[in-house]
């Protein structure tokens, strides 16, 4: 588990508030949801939700919960350490390392997820469904299913120089 009162967090980035109506017999109630992101540019990344009354609170509640969920992503050199595919409902994200000076090749959504994270490279795509929501969920899913060169040749027993042979 990751304090989140030990990183130093960047702003929070809102990827999307909705706007919510429940009809009664007295008129329409609305009320908020909000999506946000949360990371500290040093490969500490968090989503969390958050519904209330009005935008403002439910941005609050939502960067409380992702300062709550807030994993580790291995970096190297500015970009992530290897390609991979994942999926979260009915979407599917792709991540693929990029040479230095390529930049951030991304859709909102994942973007928002990767500038937070810290990384200056990347190529991404996004396959099927475009659920701002969905799309976060398998972005942040991807990053934490990456895996370093030092805890595959940990996990093998063998040297990291192996590892790229």
């Amino acid at each position: 588990m990751i304090n989140p009162a030990e990183l130093d967090l960047k702003e929070e980035v809102v990827i999307r508030v909705t706007r919510v109506s429940k009809v009664t017999s007295r008129g329409k109630n609305f009320r908020f949801g909000a999506l946000v992101v949360v990371g500290d540019g040093a490969g500490h990344v968090g989503i969390g939700q958050g519904k209330a009354g009005e935008v403002m609170s439910a941005i609050n509640k939502a960067k409380e919960d992702a300062k709550q969920n807030i994993v580790k992503i291995p970096l190297v050199n500015g970009t992530i350490p290897h390609k991979i595919i994942s999926r979260y409902g009915s979407s599917q994200v792709m991540l693929k390392p990029a040479a230095p000076g390529t930049g951030i090749i991304a859709g909102a959504a994942v973007r928002a997820v990767v500038e937070q994270v810290g990384i200056q490279n990347i190529l991404t795509k996004r396959f099927g469904s475009n659920n701002q929501m969905n799309v976060t969920k398998a972005t942040i899913k991807a990053l934490s299913d990456l895996q370093d060169a030092f805890s595959i040749a940990s996990k093998r027993g063998i040297t990291v120089k192996e590892v790229f042979n």
